[in-house]
């Protein structure tokens, strides 16, 4: 194998067929595979970046091996191998994660988690579902349509993420100022820990009994265990739908209505604010939105309700002086809102592309905006910088921010990429913002932890080094910037 890895920090693991014959004695022959071209395929998740090394002909990471178990007994004894043995093992649902999490930076055991797949039950009465974490999105979701319900958890990777990514990353979806966060949807957990334990969590509504620890595996990226199968909350399929699209001239119009609708606890299922640039790449066949902020509202549930939300929508709109556009940007929305292929069509024409998601509080908003967008325009080569607010709470809004440019001078297109994305931070941490909204840190974000957190990543990294002492699970993610 001669293959150019950019992460050269793959360990060494004695007796490798010895750890292959282990693996099959527990999957079986057919589920464990030392080929190349699985190798090469579990090499990378869809961290941007990644797309220009594959043409380069460069792999991020490269595990050892790659396993696919079929239920939580055989992660379970997987894990214990790994432990034994003190080999990385890293958690895979399906790859659509752009922070580089899956990447394999220390090579070893990449565990696929995609036969893990099953719905177990649906409840009715306490609307709950549980389900095995690696059941893919979408599926699961016309699953549960079959059925009269939604979990209305739709982020961007909907057809291409299980819900094993979901909670790893600590997802969140389109329809998230309705239905909530992954965090708000998911009500317990079983997790194979890095000692190859099972550890269920107790499903209950609420409860005042210590400590919620399993609130850990939210957000943790792999790095203190792998959940196997979670606990959701449910809703019935919504009664109606309908949406309004609203051109405003200033952010500060656009983000005024949407927090004086929610200050007065409507919740639309949808709302999203698009700056000019990406105004006009979207909603180009809107003339009364020419140089101005597509703003779309999607409300969902009971009739009378959706008229309440519309009603008031309408009015703060109004206040606002924005300009009523119809449904026509609603439905133009719902038809391309997955439509990401600049991800693939830009990189061959030699554009470092990237997308960075961020929050910050109602007061620091229109800064934020600002500051990100000022500290990108610094960086050689930046051709355009953009963005949209993606999420809303009646406290702060996420923005989601697009760059893409060419690297100039002496800098090398990962020199831009860095670049870009550590203006993103500086302009975000001026802001009193944080730096990351829902995509994750993975690789990307890790040099940014310390700043972010401050004293308080100390005590993330002795909770890590206390669930998992060898540093076992999906090392170089999160608390620590893998080398190259």
């Amino acid at each position: 194998m001669n293959l150019d890895v950019v992460y050269k920090k793959r360990v060494e693991i004695k007796d490798l067929d010895g750890l292959v014959k282990e693996l099959k004695a527990i999957a079986g022959e057919q589920w464990v595979s030392t080929e190349e071209a699985d190798l090469v395929a579990y090499s990378k998740d869809a961290m941007l970046i990644t797309n220009r090394w594959v043409i380069e002909k460069k792999v991020p990471g490269l595990p050892h091996v790659v396993v696919w178990p079929e239920d939580e007994d055989q992660v379970s004894k997987i894990v214990k191998v790994a432990a034994g043995r003190k080999i990385p093992v890293i958690p895979y649902g399906e790859g659509s994660g752009v922070v580089g999490a899956a990447i394999p930076v220390y090579g070893g055991i990449t565990v696929d988690m995609k036969r893990l797949d099953k719905v177990i039950d649906v409840n009715d009465t306490d609307l709950t579902v549980i389900v095995q974490t690696g059941i893919n999105g979408k599926a699961l979701e016309r699953i549960l349509k079959e059925k009269g319900y939604l979990i209305g958890h739709v982020p961007q990777s909907f057809h291409t993420a299980s819900v094993g990514g979901w909670i790893a990353h600590r997802a969140a979806g389109q329809f998230s100022t309705k239905y909530g966060k992954i965090e708000d949807i998911l009500m317990s957990m079983r997790v194979v820990m890095a000692d190859g334990s099972i550890v269920d969590t107790k499903l209950y509504p609420r409860a005042s009994n210590g400590p919620q620890l399993e609130r850990l595996f939210l957000s943790s990226e792999g790095t203190l265990g792998i959940v196997t199968r979670a606990t959701l909350k449910l809703w019935p399929w919504p009664e109606r739908q309908e949406g309004v699209a609203y051109a405003f001239t200033s952010w500060g119009q656009a983000l005024e209505t949407v927090r004086l609708v929610l200050r007065q606890q409507i919740y639309p299922a949808v709302v999203r604010i698009y700056d000019q640039i990406e105004t006009e790449r979207h909603f180009y066949n809107e003339p009364k939105a020419k140089g101005k902020l597509m703003t779309v509202f999607v409300c969902e549930g009971k009739a009378k309700l959706v008229d309440l939300e519309l009603a008031t929508v309408r009015e703060e709109a109004a206040k606002q002086a924005g300009i009523d556009c119809g449904q026509d940007p609603v439905h133009h929305w719902f038809e391309t809102r997955f439509d990401v292929k600049e991800t693939s069509t830009w990189t061959p024409k030699d554009v470092v592309f990237d997308t960075v998601e961020v929050s910050c509080m109602w007061k620091d908003a229109a800064a934020l905006y600002d500051n990100v967008v000022a500290e990108m325009k610094k960086v050689p080569g930046m051709a355009m910088s953009s963005a949209h607010a993606s999420h809303f709470y009646p406290q702060g809004v996420c923005f989601y921010f697009t760059f893409g440019g060419v690297s100039t001078g002496k800098l090398s297109p990962d020199d831009f990429f860095n670049a870009a994305w550590d203006a993103a931070m500086v302009g975000t941490l001026k802001s009193n913002g944080s730096i990351s909204h829902h995509h994750g840190i993975g690789i990307v974000r890790a040099r940014w932890m310390k700043p972010e957190h401050g004293p308080v990543l100390e005590l993330m990294k002795r909770v890590k080094r206390a669930l998992d002492p060898d540093n076992i699970m999906n090392p170089g993610k999160l608390y620590e910037e893998a080398e190259k």
